[in-house]
């Protein structure tokens, strides 16, 4: 399988083989980015086992030659490491899921949503005017109607972690039903999880079913489905877990809750594009992708970038199909970009959260 989607089959530019290059001049990472759902939605397919079946074969040695290959010859530096990083911010999906979560604390979330940096970075980076800010700010369901309101007029979505987050084991109706009462609230994206004991007994036609069940309970609102492939064991589950997801009509695929001992690594989100490459080539829907969990420094964001530009092309930098799910990330985004400016490291309660 070709590494790399070819970028004329997304009317897209080739692609730089000997570096990472800015991105490119015609969307600058510093322009505004549109927060609208601007992509055709995936519908889904039947379930295929003999599709599944083709994409059983993993090879983690050679996916951790790729990603070692991706993070270690591929430098960003300077002004392109700044345009970069606000790119990174533009593909955010701000989250707060902690047991002492509160109305205030949301709305001291949405604020930083809102105003991502302090004054003197903006000015200094030229960049006042500009909307850059987080896609999205992810809460818990209790906490929807208050993002709603705090965000309201921003184009920042709400996304809600719904369906038993983060083991995803209570009856399918209870299920359903916090997904519609999120909507009710006016969540536009639901991320749901998945219980991973159907991956565990190969019970694919169940896990079909029970997103296919969740995708309707969405309606309008896009459905972002949690593999939590840190319980997955084997990155073979990760791909079958992905393919089903996808047939089954989920508009993203994630990799983990940020609950699992193990989240998010380069590995494992290589074999998820790749899974949501081949649906690509197989069906022409563009499935978005979000890695959550564990990602908290400006550098990783900046490896998960370079994945994402590397195997699936510029069309997956947009934040309608790239996402990260964080909650210390931007901190660490805003300390490097002071860096860039003043060459100076501050402390991080500079730049305070919420």
């Amino acid at each position: 399988m070709s590494s790399t989607i070819r970028e004329a089959d997304l009317g897209a530019d080739r692609l730089g083989a000997s570096k990472v290059t800015p991105l490119p001049a015609r969307t600058a990472a510093n322009a505004p980015v549109s927060q609208a759902h601007g992509i055709g939605r995936n519908p889904g397919m039947k379930l295929d086992l003999g599709f599944m079946e083709s994409m059983r074969s993993v090879n983690r040695s050679a996916l951790e030659r790729r990603v070692a290959s991706l993070t270690k010859r591929r430098s960003i530096k300077a002004d392109n490491q700044a345009a970069w990083l606000l790119r990174a911010v533009a593909c955010m999906d701000l989250t707060t899921l902690n047991s002492n979560d509160t109305d205030e604390r949301v709305r001291r979330l949405c604020a930083k949503a809102v105003n991502p940096f302090r004054r003197d970075i903006v000015e200094g980076l030229g960049i006042a005017g500009e909307r850059i800010r987080p896609a999205a700010v992810c809460v818990y369901h209790p906490f929807v109607a208050t993002a709603v309101d705090a965000l309201r007029g921003s184009g920042i979505h709400v996304a809600a972690v719904s369906t038993a987050f983060p083991h995803g084991l209570t009856p399918l109706s209870t299920r359903l039903q916090e997904i519609e009462a999120s909507v009710s609230d006016g969540a536009d994206e639901i991320d749901v999880v998945i219980p991973r004991g159907l991956v565990f007994g190969a019970k694919w036609q169940e896990l079909y079913n029970e997103i296919v069940s969740m995708r309707a309970a969405c309606g309008e609102a896009h459905l972002k489905v949690i593999l939590g492939t840190g319980d997955l064991a084997t990155l073979r589950n990760v791909m079958l877990a992905s393919m089903v997801a996808m047939m089954a009509g989920a508009d993203f695929i994630k990799t983990s809750t940020g609950k699992e001992s193990v989240n998010a690594t380069l590995p494992v989100g290589l074999a998820m594009v790749r899974a949501i490459r081949a649906y690509f080539k197989e069906t022409g829907y563009l499935i978005g992708f979000k890695p959550a969990g564990g990602i908290s420094t400006a550098k990783a964001s900046l490896d998960w970038l370079v994945l994402m530009k590397e195997e699936l092309g510029r069309r997956w930098l947009e934040p309608d199909l790239f996402r990260f799910g964080a909650s210390s990330l931007l901190t660490d985004i805003e300390r490097q970009l002071e860096h860039h400016l003043t060459g100076h490291y501050s402390a991080n309660h500079r730049h305070a959260m919420a």
